[in-house]
């Protein structure tokens, strides 16, 4: 039998490489439902080419539109708003949903998934980052296996397959450093939107793209290894290592370092992600270690400060990572738009997080609270 898998969030860089990767193994897997935001051209053609049961666009103001695009194929239901992605997650079919969505909206369907008891393939970093207590709980309630996307967070469960229950010394985090790591603090105040999104290294969207140049996206991949793995956030180190061929590594209390390497590809922690246990073959470049010089940097936190207000939000726990998240989300879109300045992202954060509402205990109701009162003092920082 065929996998039949969700992809949430198809139309993004992560959904198109998974898609890349059910075609290649059209044997093994099967679209089962594709979601999207809003390019509705580019979900109508995906929906074509894959067939899947059904499709959502989130926004419902264009749902008319996707409807046309696919009047001719009747046996493709199509459905629109956020309570349908929601509900599409726990379609019986489904064995697996690939959470690829962007930010905090990809939170509600991956609680709905899990309740479901699908295998959750995280892609999503948010939804760790925002409610991990959470999630790791209702995981463990409904017996959901949760299986790392991000390159990074992939290749630290890689190098623990096999250990057992072997302490862990430290998780060595790896990161391309962005596109700004050889700037000084002065030059930063010149940046551009444009410089930012040159990444060195990867391809990704927009957001993360950002994300990447002030190291915020980093700083969430610290708070999400810090849940997936059951570690303590001070036992997360981040080494800037610009070739990214590291995808990341632990160390174990005996002294020993395991790593996994790779080209900057994705398609291989989402392939692994759908098949793990099993290794199967994936078309691409493969590694060549005569080609590469790999180099490792400590990473300069009082320059990238999102970094280390990562590590803060983290330390205090609560709903202090959601109001980080939030406002990054804010900022992070305004700094897009000319809005603000890439040094004033840093800043906006950081206010937001010492005015809005601390909560040590919050539920999932407080989250939902939470975001929306982080959302508004960020944008009220910005006078948007």
């Amino acid at each position: 039998m065929k996998k039949q898998i969700c992809i949430l969030g198809s139309t993004g860089s992560i959904g198109t490489q998974a898609l890349k990767v059910i075609e290649e193994h059209a044997d093994l897997f099967e679209v089962y439902c594709l979601t999207a935001n809003n390019r509705v051209e580019e979900l109508a053609q995906q929906a074509r080419k894959f067939r899947p049961d059904s499709v959502v666009i989130a926004n419902e103001e264009r749902y008319d539109e996707l409807k046309e695009l696919l009047h001719d194929c009747p046996e493709i239901k199509v459905y629109a708003g956020k309570e349908a992605i929601d509900e599409v997650v726990q379609a019986a079919p489904i064995d697996l949903v690939l959470t690829a969505m962007v930010g905090f909206s990809g939170l509600s369907p991956t609680i709905k998934a899990i309740e479901a008891r699908k295998k959750i393939c995280l892609a999503n970093k948010e939804t760790l980052v925002v409610a991990g207590e959470l999630i790791g709980a209702l995981a463990a309630q409904y017996n959901v296996p949760i299986l790392p996307v991000d390159s990074e967070h992939s290749a630290i469960f890689q190098c623990l397959v096999g250990e057992g229950n072997n302490p862990i010394s430290k998780i060595l985090l790896t990161a391309s450093g962005g596109p700004f790591r050889l700037k000084t603090a002065d030059e930063l105040l010149h940046v551009t939107k444009a410089d930012a999104l040159k990444h060195p290294t990867w391809n990704m969207g927009a957001k993360i793209t950002i994300d990447s140049a002030t190291m915020m996206n980093k700083g969430f991949e610290v708070i999400e290894a810090k849940w997936l793995f059951g570690v303590d956030v001070d036992q997360i180190e981040v080494l800037v290592h610009p070739q990214s061929i590291v995808h990341s590594a632990v160390q174990f209390v005996d002294g020993s370092v395991k790593a996994q390497l790779g080209v900057p590809d994705m398609c291989l922690p989402i392939q692994y992600a759908f098949t793990y246990p099993d290794r199967i073959t994936l078309k691409g470049e493969e590694l060549n270690l005569f080609n590469h010089r790999l180099e490792f940097f400590p990473a300069d936190q009082e320059k990238f400060r999102c970094l280390a207000m990562a590590y803060e939000a983290s330390r205090k726990g609560g709903n202090m990572p959601c109001i980080l998240n939030a406002a990054n989300e804010i900022v992070n879109e305004a700094f897009r738009n000319d809005a603000c300045s890439f040094l004033q992202i840093a800043e906006v954060i950081e206010k937001t997080m010492n005015i809005v509402s601390f909560d040590a205990n919050p539920s999932y109701e407080t989250y939902i609270q939470t975001d929306l009162e982080a959302r508004r003092k960020a944008m009220e920082l910005l006078s948007l």
